[in-house]
C-alpha cells in the first residue's frame, strides 16, 4: 500500500514551502520549546510536525492521527483575533480541531501546556 502524503495543492504548496521551512529554522522561543517536548513523538507516542501546510495555511504543529493543530500564539495575535476566529472557523469545518496556547503559557509552564494537549489527544 503506498504510504499516504499529507501535502498541500500544487500552487498553494509551491508558495508554502519556502515560507513553511524559513519558519521551522527561525522558531520563536515559545514554538522552540513546545516542539522540543513534542517532536520524536515525545508526547505520548504521537506524532507532531511542525510548521505544516494545510490548505492555504501553515499552521504551527499538526498531529495527523488526531487531526490536531496546536497553535503557539505570540503578541502579534492579539491584533489579529479575528483573522486568527476566521483560519480556526474554516479549519475546523475541514474537521481539524486546533488548540491555541499562548507564548507566555507555553514558556511560563510548558508542563500545564503539555497536559492540555494530552487531554485533547485523548478525546481522539
Amino acid at each position: 500500500m503506498a504510504e499516504k502524503r499529507w501535502r498541500t495543492s500544487g500552487g498553494s504548496w509551491e508558495k508554502l514551502k519556502p515560507q513553511s521551512r524559513r519558519m521551522r529554522k527561525e522558531p520563536t522561543e515559545a514554538e522552540a520549546i513546545l516542539w522540543k517536548n513534542l517532536r520524536r513523538k515525545g508526547l505520548d507516542g504521537m506524532k507532531f510536525r511542525r510548521q505544516h501546510p494545510i490548505g492555504r495555511f501553515i499552521v504551527d504543529f499538526y498531529c495527523p492521527p488526531a487531526k490536531l493543530v496546536v497553535e503557539a500564539d505570540g503578541e502579534i495575535h492579539n491584533d489579529t483575533l479575528e483573522a486568527d476566529r476566521e483560519r480556526q472557523g474554516i479549519l475546523e469545518a475541514q474537521g481539524y480541531r486546533v488548540i491555541r496556547f499562548s507564548n507566555s503559557q507555553i514558556t511560563g509552564n510548558i508542563d500545564l501546556v503539555l497536559e492540555g494537549i494530552k487531554r485533547y489527544l485523548q478525546e481522539a
